[in-house]
């Protein structure tokens, strides 16, 4: 599966929708966790701002890498982010999409002032 790092210098990423544990199977409700390190994963919504537009995406965070002090609107970084293209068949439908996955996700504090 490729893996596209995503540079976020450029934009402004707000979050739309707290952290909350991810779920990996909907009908037995097994939470999702990280492969190699085993940690639990956790999704939340961010507005993503750039080049004159917006788009509303979900980033997949371990819970290790949520940062103090999210809150609603907040501005944030993110530490890692990368896209997975990703697509699937079932019942005789093609679904395909972006998942996107970052590192840590911390409040994006303004610079203080030199003065």
């Amino acid at each position: 599966m490729r893996v596209i790092p995503v540079d976020t210098s450029s934009a402004t990423l707000l979050v739309t929708k707290l952290p909350e544990v991810k779920v990996r199977d909907r009908q037995t409700g097994e939470v999702a966790v990280d492969p190699v390190t085993n940690d639990r994963l956790m999704v939340m919504e961010l507005v993503f701002i750039a080049q004159g537009g917006s788009d509303m995406i979900k980033v997949t965070v371990p819970e290790k890498g949520i940062g103090e002090g999210l809150a609603m609107g907040a501005p944030v970084f993110l530490s890692g982010l990368v896209a997975r293209p990703w697509g699937s068949e079932f019942g005789g439908r093609t679904r395909h999409g972006i998942a996107y996955r970052a590192d840590a996700v911390m409040v994006d504090t303004p610079a203080a002032v030199q003065g």
